[in-house]
């Protein structure tokens, strides 16, 4: 069974966008490592978390901030598919 990635957010805060736009991101990079990215609405007022499998990987307040998208595919790569390239996030900054 492929790993799911469950992003839960703020519908108050209004971080749907934000959350839609990072499985997105996440479905189109991991297309054959993913079973599933879903979405859930969080009840708690000021929650963003990230969660591989149930298991929380990512949470905002724990980070200081939301994560930036390239920080997030490597994590989510070394966990799922360690030997996956991933072109231009992977690179360096010069």
């Amino acid at each position: 069974m492929k790993p799911r990635i469950t992003l839960e957010y703020c519908p108050k805060c209004g971080w749907l966008l934000r959350s839609s736009w990072l499985a997105q991101e996440l479905l189109t990079t991991f297309a054959d490592e993913l079973g599933e990215v879903s979405l859930r609405p969080s009840e708690v007022a000021g929650s963003f978390k990230i969660f591989l499998n149930d298991e929380e990987i990512f949470d905002r307040k724990t980070a200081g901030g939301f994560p930036e998208i390239k920080d997030l595919k490597q994590h989510v790569r070394d966990l799922i598919a360690p030997g996956k390239p991933l072109g231009h996030s992977d690179r360096k900054p010069a």
